[in-house]
């Protein structure tokens, strides 16, 4: 591939393909670490003697510091140098799987889930910052983007199957044992194979202020969201939580219109193509990211599945998705993202209904099989067309903080729509166990709830403004929206 430089001047790597396989590489570990965990919960709780609280927390610790942190991340990007970024946010990737694997807690293996998290936040931004200067906006970004894409169904894919055969084969530590030479590989071979990052621009701050503000405003508000089933969203520690948040991210605000050097552009918050990712990550995160907690669980719970035959299981949604990325690729070139996002939308609520209709008959998998289909390609058509949109018109120095405030946006969508419909799916179950009748049609209509959100995206990505699709990069300071 060829790597044809952005508007912006951004340095060509030295070795174009082995860059685009790193920066795809970040993407699958991170999908990895974000699924390969589910099938190994059940025996992670039943050796750790772990209650079900702390075993949310074993997927929601990565969750709250992955989307507290990003807005962190994009700045360290664009302040400190994306490559630099990159290699610190897989070393430490490789050192909190490393410590993970030799938990023997379950507040140590959710203190190693969050330093992964933190990791991840400056992985994900650093590495969407590189696709977007290196590559021009048009055909060569969409080009790198599909791949990215696939990277990310290859991992979601690779860690569901990887899952059940490692947490059968050598235990639940294995799952956080795998990633460590990976992520270890990337960041030492980073220095080779990304471009060198750019001097840093004379008089530039890190705002330091702005960043403990949003980081920790951020992490309290996605962890209240995260914890607003369990302790009642009428609590008095869930309103306090919500309060100082909100207070929190108030003082952020008012931190970044007094700065000299702000964190965050407000200005990038006027084009409208930013604004319409940030709401299609957080619904895209609240429909098809749920679906690997909710089946993982219906799988084993109940239909009786192994851990392996779970893993099974998501293999083909995930070879069905990496179709669909492919889809996506082809229909942008004739179609706009307005189009492809509100068709990837569509064929995600369509899918996810079929699903939940179909599970009380799917033990045998073929009754689930025609929504699952659907909703895979839905995805893969998705996932492309929003991190496009996320790009879109903004100036290359911020590149890094819009990708950041776009994942934060999903992240804090993944928590709130986990959250709310966990909610639904523990309406009528009372002291029910697990495999009851009651557990298991509660995630039937969490199942529905998740569809509805995909449906809202719909009206989103037709939101979008049908002329500016095509047009040229529109500068921030131009007023869109």
């Amino acid at each position: 591939m060829t790597s044809p430089l952005s508007p912006a001047g951004a340095p060509a790597p030295a070795f174009p393909r082995l860059a685009l396989a790193l920066l795809a590489m970040a993407q699958l570990i991170i999908a990895l670490d974000s699924t390969i965990i589910f099938v190994a919960l059940h025996e992670m709780g039943t050796q750790l003697q772990i209650n079900a609280q702390q075993l949310q927390w074993i997927v929601s610790g990565y969750t709250v510091a992955f989307g507290g942190c990003l807005l962190l991340g994009g700045r360290a990007a664009d302040l400190l140098g994306r490559r630099r970024i990159y290699r610190l946010g897989m070393a430490l990737f490789a050192l909190a799987s490393l410590v993970g694997g030799f938990s023997n807690s379950a507040w140590l293996l959710i203190a190693a889930r969050a330093v992964q998290g933190i990791g991840a936040a400056l992985l994900f931004p650093a590495t969407l910052a590189l696709i977007n200067t290196i590559y021009a906006e048009g055909a060569p970004r969409n080009r790198a983007l599909a791949i990215w894409s696939m990277a990310s169904a290859g991992g979601l894919a690779l860690g569901t199957l990887l899952g059940g055969v490692l947490t059968q084969s050598f235990g639940w530590a294995s799952v956080l044992l795998v990633i460590v030479p990976f992520a270890g590989g990337c960041a030492l071979l980073g220095g080779w194979w990304l471009p060198r990052d750019p001097a840093p621009l004379a008089g530039r701050s890190f705002d330091l202020a702005g960043c403990v503000t949003v980081t920790l405003g951020g992490s309290l508000l996605v962890t209240t969201l995260v914890q607003g089933p369990e302790w009642g969203w009428l609590a008095p520690r869930t309103l306090i939580c919500l309060v100082v948040s909100a207070v929190m991210l108030a003082a952020f605000v008012q931190i970044e219109r007094r700065s000299r050097d702000p964190l965050m552009q407000f200005s990038l918050l006027r084009l409208r193509s930013l604004r319409a990712a940030m709401l299609l990550t957080m619904l895209f995160m609240s429909s098809y990211g749920v679906q690997y907690y909710f089946l993982a669980l219906y799988y084993q719970d109940g239909y009786g599945w192994s851990a392996l035959q779970a893993g099974l299981a998501f293999l083909p949604p995930t070879l069905v998705c990496t179709f669909g990325i492919r889809i996506a690729e082809r229909m942008l070139a004739q179609r706009s993202p307005r189009q492809v996002l509100a068709v990837g939308m569509l064929a995600g609520a369509i899918g996810i209904a079929a699903v939940a209709v179909a599970l009380p008959y799917g033990a045998t998998y073929w009754a689930l099989l025609p929504g699952i289909v659907v909703l895979s390609l839905g995805q893969g058509i998705t996932w492309t067309s929003m991190w496009i949109v996320a790009g879109q018109g903004v100036p290359a120095a911020q590149q890094g903080v819009a990708s950041g405030m776009a994942a934060t946006a999903q992240q804090i969508g993944g928590a709130l729509g986990l959250a709310l419909l966990v909610m639904v799916a523990n309406a009528g179950r009372g002291s029910a166990g697990a495999s009851s009748d009651a557990a298991l049609q509660g995630m039937i209509h969490a199942q529905y709830g998740a569809a509805l959100f995909a449906l809202l995206g719909v009206g989103v990505a037709l939101w979008l403004r049908p002329q500016q699709d095509r047009a040229a990069p529109t500068p921030v300071c131009a007023g869109e929206g």
